[in-house]
């Protein structure tokens, strides 16, 4: 095109870039990391050979305000889990990884849920809702999912945090309702537990 091309339209730039933000948000579904924003920053540890980053305290950004429908319909907000460990695991039915981790999560939610945690996971890229929902009964889900079909929530995580990097994801938010630890990938029930369990003992501010 030469110098007389007339330049895009603000609203179609700034699409554009809100597309180039989702698919670097939601990176194919894949059991390993990527070398994503987050891990170099001052603040962050990464266990060494390991998918995992941990943010110490004193240097957390707060979650975003996640809020929304659950696959049932019901109106959820992450705010109102205020108080407790939130572990929010980043999924779709399309992902085989997912599948894979399915029943690791759900044995580390039955094992924790009475002690100040709740698990909170985030469907994406999941057109079809009964796909979704199929999902969590052949696998025996019970703790909710905020349905995020086009990814939106996702996009609300500050850049250059303990963000999603891709599908699954899992991210342990604290008491304070901060980003304290995100795993990269497929988790078992042990190495979700290794992530989990330094957030909940730290005491209540």
């Amino acid at each position: 095109m030469s110098a007389m091309a007339r330049p895009r339209p603000r609203v179609a730039a700034a699409a554009a870039a809100t597309a180039a933000a989702a698919a670097l948000a939601l990176t194919g579904c894949s059991s390993s990391g990527s070398s994503g924003s987050g891990d170099g920053q001052i603040g962050f540890v990464s266990a060494k050979g390991s998918n995992i980053s941990k943010a110490e305290v004193g240097h957390r950004q707060d979650a975003p305000d996640l809020s929304g429908s659950t696959l049932e319909g019901t109106p959820v907000k992450l705010a109102d889990y205020r108080g407790k460990v939130v572990v929010l695991n980043v999924w779709g039915s399309w992902c085989g990884p997912c599948r894979a981790e399915a029943d690791d999560l759900q044995r580390v939610w039955e094992k924790y849920k009475d002690q100040g945690v709740q698990f909170l996971g985030i469907n994406t890229r999941d057109p079809e809702i009964t796909n979704a929902v199929r999902f969590e009964q052949e696998k025996g889900v019970t703790f909710p999912s905020l349905y995020d079909p086009a990814g939106t929530q996702l996009l609300k995580f500050p850049k250059g945090s303990l963000n999603p990097q891709s599908v699954p994801t899992t991210i342990v938010v604290d008491r304070e309702g901060k980003l304290a630890a995100r795993a990269v990938g497929g988790q078992t029930d042990d190495a979700l537990e290794s992530v989990l369990q330094p957030v909940l003992a730290e005491q209540k501010q």
